[in-house]
């Protein structure tokens, strides 16, 4: 593991845990509003209670993500795949807009041409980052998690 990648884990692992504790923290507000019987305080405690699931569910699904990306990644890093960042930047380091939009449409039609290819998908997801629109980058990396473990399996 590089240095560089170990330091973002252990980041994102010590980032987890301050928000575990959170959850935690607020899991034990929620059990003592329950305990109390009076329903106004029951009610708030119960709702409390969905919230740090809620969080947790949530915390599970992007580390699992989290995994399959890196593991689509190292596949592409070994077939020498992996995307390439080259597109022209301002002095201030932000990505041209234009250049952008441009290498989205060559990966956009790459992944009409193989719907079912996840190696495309996690392309146009970085296509779709250097573009500015990051949610359709996290559907678009999801998708080709789901692609990448079915082929797996």
């Amino acid at each position: 593991m590089s240095r560089s990648r170990a330091v973002a884990t252990a980041g994102a692992v010590a980032l987890t845990a301050l928000l575990a504790l959170y959850v935690w923290l607020v899991a034990v507000r929620a059990v003592a509003l329950v305990r109390t019987g009076e329903p106004v305080a029951v009610v708030m405690g119960v709702a409390l209670l969905v919230l740090p699931l809620l969080v947790v569910g949530l915390i599970v699904r992007e580390w699992l993500l989290a995994v399959e990306v890196q593991r689509m990644a190292d596949e592409l890093a070994a077939a020498d795949e992996l995307p390439v960042d080259d597109l022209p930047r301002s002095p201030g380091g932000r990505i041209d807009r234009a250049a952008a939009r441009a290498a989205f449409e060559g990966a956009r039609e790459r992944v009409d041409a193989a719907p079912d290819d996840w190696r495309v998908w996690y392309h146009v997801a970085f296509a779709y980052d250097a573009a500015g629109d990051r949610s359709r980058a996290r559907e678009s990396l999801r998708r080709a998690a789901r692609l990448h473990r079915a082929r797996t399996r």
